[in-house]
């Protein structure tokens, strides 16, 4: 009713949920009722969103640290539940209360710097900012130990719990076979402002190769790609598996896929949130044309489509569109090349007719009877996670990529090679 935004932008509907269910789990393991965990977790939740509603009406930034307030309802609000439920007195509830406070904000100013670090402020950076030094450093097995070994998201939950949950129930090596059998797909895109000498223009789409992450991954592209012709081909960032340490085992295996593509206007790349800046002097050793915030044309009887492509703007968030358009003539047929779908906004402003990107891995688990990843990874909305979608009169297609990230498996979700084949025409279909 006044205009602001009811919760923060960090506020998700996931995070509630999942928050809950770790209450509910580990009440479990405390040997307590489940509903003593759930009532715990629920009321921490709504204690925090009504934080998360407090600094709204404030006009604060989301993600702004406010001591104390951020806090107190989330301590508040379940240590009340506990009072009640065990019959507490309230000079315990109170000393656990003046401890939580501290506690939680301290362990939180830890965790943001020490364990999950922002490489980047909400502006968009050029490659040669503080924010590519800090990528750079990411690159180098100098990266402080906390970063690497007690990471939540790459060593806790995917190589201790993931894993571990699919080995127990031993479907791990069947998802690892799973992840080996990468598909080859063909894909008609129409366009009625397409160029005549780009008729049937054939784009071979290769992203999220990660292949460092699986033994035999490159061997299956190759034997895809030896037998494919294209016009050009464009390669979507994430060569590698990792985010810390040496490039060179992914970029040695990524020469000899290049070897053989074999396409007429040569091989295009831009980097992903797993690529080090440092990598794309390798990468034009092996023959590929690096687009980073930069656009190159590509010629036809006189006729042009450009190639636009832009650095990460995932992780990094140094996508930069001005940069990228700037030899781009208003009217011209443009293919913008990212590697995520979250500038598609800015895409659309810059009347990009098709968006080709990555990064998702089309969820990579999937559940049988959900047609759609359960997570994205994206903070793009979900439709555009995986797939053929639009927005406004842009095109675009997220591919389900082609290595894995985190854990080497995959269910209901093959990786895929994608060949595109422009045509000039009234409408577009999907084949």
């Amino acid at each position: 009713m006044d205009g602001k935004p009811l919760l923060g932008s960090h506020k998700t509907i996931r995070g509630i949920i999942g928050s809950i269910a770790a209450g509910t789990l580990l009440s479990g393991f405390l040997g307590l009722p489940l509903i003593v965990g759930f009532c715990i977790g629920f009321f921490s939740m709504l204690g925090d969103s009504l934080s998360s509603f407090f600094k709204r009406r404030f006009e604060l930034a989301s993600g702004t640290a406010v001591p104390l307030l951020d806090q107190l309802f989330e301590g508040l609000f379940p240590l009340l539940f506990v009072k009640y439920y065990f019959s507490l007195n309230w000079a315990l509830i109170i000393i656990l209360l003046i401890l939580f406070v501290p506690i939680t904000h301290f362990g939180a100013l830890f965790f943001k710097k020490e364990i999950l670090p922002v490489p980047h402020e909400k502006d968009l950076r050029l490659v040669k900012s503080s924010t590519r030094f800090k990528a750079w450093r990411a690159c180098h097995i100098a990266l402080p130990p906390l970063q690497r070994y007690l990471n939540f998201e790459n060593i806790i939950y995917y190589k201790w719990i993931t894993a571990g949950f699919f080995k127990l129930i031993n479907k791990y090596d069947i998802g690892v076979r799973n992840a080996l059998d990468v598909r080859f797909r063909q894909i008609d895109l129409r366009f009625p402002d397409l160029p005549v000498s780009f008729d049937s223009y054939r784009i071979l789409f290769l992203c999220d190769l990660h292949l460092d992450g699986l033994s035999g991954i490159t061997e299956r592209v190759i034997d895809i790609v030896s037998g494919i012709e294209c016009d050009c081909c464009i390669i979507g960032g994430d060569i590698r598996a990792e985010m810390y340490g040496a490039s060179f085992p992914a970029t040695r295996q990524l020469r000899q896929i290049v070897k053989n593509i074999k396409a007429k206007d040569g091989v295009f790349g831009v980097l992903g949130n797993h690529d080090c800046i440092e990598i794309i002097p390798d990468l034009e050793d092996a023959g590929i044309c690096m687009l980073v915030n930069d656009a190159y044309p590509l010629k036809r009887n006189g006729e042009t489509v450009w190639l636009v492509g832009v650095d990460d703007p995932h992780y990094y968030r140094t996508h930069d569109l001005k940069s990228a358009f700037n030899e781009v003539p208003k009217d011209a047929f443009n293919i913008f090349i990212a590697h995520s779908p979250e500038a598609y906004r800015d895409a659309a402003q810059y009347m990009a007719h098709l968006y080709l990107c990555g990064h998702t891995h089309g969820g990579q688990v999937r559940l049988p009877f959900y047609d759609g990843p359960i997570i994205t990874h994206s903070r793009a909305p979900r439709r555009m996670a995986s797939g053929l979608w639009k927005y406004k009169e842009m095109y675009g297609y997220t591919s389900s990529g082609i290595g894995t990230s985190g854990v080497p498996i995959r269910f209901n979700c093959p990786g895929e090679v994608v060949l595109f084949s422009l045509k000039k025409s009234n409408s577009l279909n999907l084949s």
